[in-house]
């Protein structure tokens, strides 16, 4: 009697995210790791080059993840229109939002931009700047991917 034998009468449950449609599980992991990634590469190049990145630099990523919150804080169903329409603005508010969320998104991505270019450029480090611009593009990437890539309807 091998050890195989033991477990063969072993059945474990199938994961409920991989169930049916795959793709919300998909793009909600990638998009994890997209926003994780963007953080690690800001903190890293932190600790290999220690004060190269000034504080007030750092705003851009917090700026793209509270556009991240913002963006997807707001379900497909009430843009359209289809869900609860009271509230203080109702879909118009939620619209408004949205439009925030994406404006400060690509404001902390040509922020970082900018940054890397004109403050990055001329010093023999750019590393820090690189670094600056992908975290905020990937953060981005993030956000879009986490709000167009799923579908609500699907659970």
């Amino acid at each position: 009697m091998g050890i195989m034998d033991c477990f063969s009468n072993v059945n474990m449950p199938g994961c409920l995210w991989f169930e049916g449609n795959r793709k919300n599980a998909y793009a909600s992991m990638v998009a994890g790791l997209l926003f994780f990634t963007g953080w690690w590469i800001i903190i890293d190049s932190e600790t290999v080059h220690p004060g190269q990145i000034p504080a007030g630099y750092w705003m851009c990523g917090v700026a793209g993840t509270v556009s991240l919150i913002m963006v997807n804080s707001v379900s497909n169903a009430l843009m359209r229109g289809d869900s609860y329409d009271g509230g203080c603005m109702g879909t118009r508010g939620a619209r408004v939002w949205i439009f925030l969320g994406f404006v400060m998104g690509f404001a902390a991505v040509i922020a970082s931009c900018s940054i890397m270019l004109t403050v990055y450029t001329n010093r023999d480090l750019k590393s820090p700047g690189v670094a600056l611009f992908l975290q905020n593009t990937l953060i981005c990437i993030a956000s879009i991917l986490f709000k167009f890539g799923r579908s609500e309807d699907v659970y």
